[in-house]
């Protein structure tokens, strides 16, 4: 393993909630999503090689729309039927000792919060970015609400995750062999029993999930071309 660090964007998901949108393709003034994603990573110093996993029918596109732009990336992937899967396919070309796993459909995370979050995994291993819940969380059973948990340490966790590589390798070989339901990268690390550290997301480091993203995600760009 060589030193730095790679980025491994995850692009490979159907988009089932953006009611037949390709979000990955879809335009962000003017700029394709999936590119301002990688634009935003390439822009750190910290990432040494991009690797992009999306589906099988949109290699080829994504290819050609991202080397035209962005000189490390280093391979073009297809997903598999998993997120897990998925991450796994792109780790195999990850030849660093570090990897941050980043979601493709987080095309706004800044500079800061991609350094932040690769020096404390250098220091610590795991790492990820994450913001306080501020809304009262509850846990229901059966339409009933069984438990408040303490909003004080509730955290929405964000990418880019940042692990030694082999480390995450081995927690999510581990992990679809017992069959574990994966939400993130950080489970598989977590049933591993590696601790991951947080460090401060921020709220404009959103996932485009649903159409109305698109519409925040375009103000906020607008915002930051015109302060």
């Amino acid at each position: 393993m060589g030193k730095g660090c790679t980025a491994v964007i995850v692009a490979a998901g159907t988009a089932q909630r953006m009611c037949g949108i390709d979000k990955m393709m879809t335009k962000l003034r003017g700029v394709p999503l999936l590119l301002r994603t990688v634009r935003a990573l390439a822009a750190s110093e910290k990432i040494t090689d991009i690797i992009i996993v999306t589906r099988k029918e949109l290699v080829q596109e994504a290819r050609e729309l991202c080397e035209q732009d962005a000189k490390r990336i280093c391979a073009v992937v297809a997903g598999g039927s998993s997120r897990a899967e998925s991450v796994l396919r792109g780790l195999e070309a990850v030849r660093t000792e570090l990897v941050a796993i980043h979601d493709g459909a987080r095309p706004l995370v800044s500079m800061r919060v991609i350094e932040e979050v690769i020096a404390a995994a250098e220091k610590y291993g795991a790492a990820a970015p994450a913001i306080p819940v501020h809304d009262t969380i509850k846990v229901a059973q059966n339409g009933i609400v069984a438990q408040t948990p303490d909003r004080s340490t509730l955290f929405a966790v964000q990418t880019p995750q940042v692990f030694r590589t082999e480390a995450i390798r081995t927690a999510l070989r581990a992990a679809l062999e017992k069959n574990l339901p994966l939400t993130d990268d950080c489970s598989a690390m977590e049933a591993a029993g590696y601790p991951v550290h947080l460090t401060a997301g921020e709220e404009e480091n959103l996932k485009i999930t649903v159409p109305s993203d698109l519409i925040l995600a375009e103000a906020i760009l607008k915002r930051r071309e015109n302060p």
